[in-house]
Formats: structure tokens, sequence, C-alpha cells
């Protein structure tokens, strides 16, 4: 039998590109086959679920798991048995390694207990939607505390702020705030103090009515307000009140007609006086005019009665006959 050559060529060529392409392969699978070198591991306690804060860490809660020696990370712990009964101050996430910052000494108790740094005191004061800032003092948040109250002494109510720069331990029973922020309605809010400011802030509790001013968690600045009372307060007002009152143009002159004052009434001129005249047998009552160059009466003989003539002696005026 005789092959043809063309087919010959043709299995000839596919054999040798089948080699080819085997020893390719083979290459290839041979250097993914080998080994990395060996690194050292070692085993890391992570949390098997989410671990809130205050939760207590007990075996059910934490596992072991193995990661290479230089990504151990640092304050972590290798043995469970370290991290048992301690209770948690910060969140911790699921599979995310358990480390010394976030917890507590063993012993210290569960809740906000441990979330108080030594030397400072937890105090829970009461609170409604107005002192509480409408439910926004929340924990983690800063706030300053004024009080309202009537000093010994004074007759007058002053408010005057007595703490400045306090943290929020917790609102009612929530410790932790959601990525939210969310406002929280509960009577009472514990703040985080010192044990001076402790005693102060029962006083002014219990004295006064306190309220709370939420400020900015990055400023750290101490203010020095004088305190206000209502005197003061007042005396403002009337202040601001007297100087638009002072900048108002005068009013104008009344339209209505200006009654006039009552004329005092002229004294009368005094009646003539009469002069009984006897000439003879005749008998005539004359008229004297007073004179012209006589000055006039006071006002007070204007009421005066005026006394009548005396009547002329009849001897005197008669005539004699000639």
């Amino acid at each position: 039998m005789r092959l043809d050559r063309r087919f010959v060529i043709v299995v000839g060529l596919s054999l040798v590109w089948a080699f080819v392409v085997s020893v390719v392969f083979y290459r290839a699978a041979s250097s993914a086959g080998k080994k990395r070198p060996w690194q050292a591991e070692k085993p890391l306690v992570v949390a098997v679920g989410a671990l809130p804060m205050g939760a207590v860490i007990t075996p059910q809660s934490v596992k072991l798991t193995s990661v290479p020696e230089k990504l151990f990370p640092h304050g972590a712990f290798s043995r469970t048995e370290e991290v048992l009964d301690r209770p948690v101050m910060s969140p911790i996430q699921p599979d995310e390694p358990v480390v010394e910052a976030r917890l507590a000494v063993r012993g210290s108790g569960g809740g906000v207990a441990p979330l108080i740094p030594p030397g400072m005191r937890a105090l829970a004061v009461r609170v409604n939607d107005v002192v509480g800032v409408a439910g926004f003092v929340l924990p983690g948040m800063r706030v300053d505390v004024l009080v309202t109250g009537r000093p010994p002494g004074r007759d007058d109510t002053v408010t005057t702020t007595v703490l400045q720069n306090i943290a929020v331990l917790s609102a009612g029973k929530t410790i932790q705030v959601d990525a939210k922020s969310q406002s929280i309605s509960t009577p009472v809010v514990t703040l985080l103090v010192n044990p001076a400011q402790a005693e102060v802030l029962t006083l002014a509790n219990n004295e006064g009515r306190i309220q709370l001013v939420l400020r900015n968690s990055t400023d750290q600045g101490t203010a020095k307000p004088p305190g206000h009372d209502l005197r003061e307060m007042y005396a403002l007002d009337r202040g601001n009140a007297a100087a638009p009152a002072a900048s108002r143009p005068r009013q104008r002159a009344s339209s209505r007609p200006q009654v006039a004052p009552a004329a005092v009434p002229l004294a009368a001129p005094p009646p003539p006086e009469r002069v009984l005249v006897i000439r003879g047998n005749l008998k005539t009552e004359e008229t004297v005019e007073p004179e012209r160059d006589a000055a006039p009466a006071p006002a007070a003989a204007v009421f005066a009665e005026q006394e009548p003539a005396p009547p002329a002696s009849p001897e005197a005026d008669q005539e004699q006959p000639q």
C-alpha cells in the first residue's frame, strides 16, 4: 500500500506540534507545583462574632487562627485563656484580632464600669428633652453644665457655668451609638467627672436647675463667662430699647386747636357821682364826671364796694338873693 506523500507531511507536522504543546504545559505545571519557602506562623485569637462595648469575653466568643509571624498584630494574644472574662472597651467585629487596647482589666466588671478610667467617676443626672438638647447628648460627646439658682444672701436668680468639656459616658442604658447618630430620648445621662466635679454637679443638681450645653468634641478651649442674673439681663434690655427710642424723630405738634386761657374780666368803670344842687326853690341833680388824669383803680378795688358821696350841705350851696 502506497501512502500519499502529502498525508505523511500533515501527520508529521501534527505530531511535532503536539509534542511542543505538551512540553510547554508540562513545564508550566511543574513550576506551579513547586512549594513556596516555608514561613513561620503563629496562633492568633480572633472574635467569632461581633462583641459590643461592655461585653465580657467567654470561650464561645473567641477562636484561634494562624497567621504569619511577620503579620502578627501588636498587642494581640496567642492563647484564649489570656482574654477570657475580660470586658470589652471598644466594639470588636467578627474575625477581628482581639488586642489589649480593646479590653479592660479582668475583674473590673461589665457594662459602664470598665469604661471609667482610674481616678474618674461616673455620675448620672436627670434630664428632659430641653436639658438633654432634644436627645442629641449621645455617648462620646462633650458638654458644658450650666446651673440656674438663687445664691445665699441674694434675692436675684443667677445662671453660671460650673463645668466645661465634660464627656458623656452613656445616655440612659445606651453606651454606644450607631453610625447614624440618631437622637436618644432618655431621662438620665451619665457624665464622666473627677471627684471634685462630682461634688459640684451633685450640689448644682439638688439646689438649682442644670442645663447641658452641647459643644464640639474637637473644641478643647475653656471659656470664662462671668455669669448673669435677672437684673443685668433686664438692664441690657432697657439699654437696647432706649437706643431706638432716642433715635425716633420728634412728633409734630398736634393739629387740635389749643384752648386759650380764660380772660380775666376787666374792672368796670366807677359810676358817675351825682350832686344835688338847690337854687332857691329849685332842686337839681347834676352829674360829676371823674378826672381823666386820675390813676386807674387797682384790681383789688374792682370788687370793693364804692361808698356813696356824702350829700352837700344846703346851707353851703344856697345862694343869697340879690
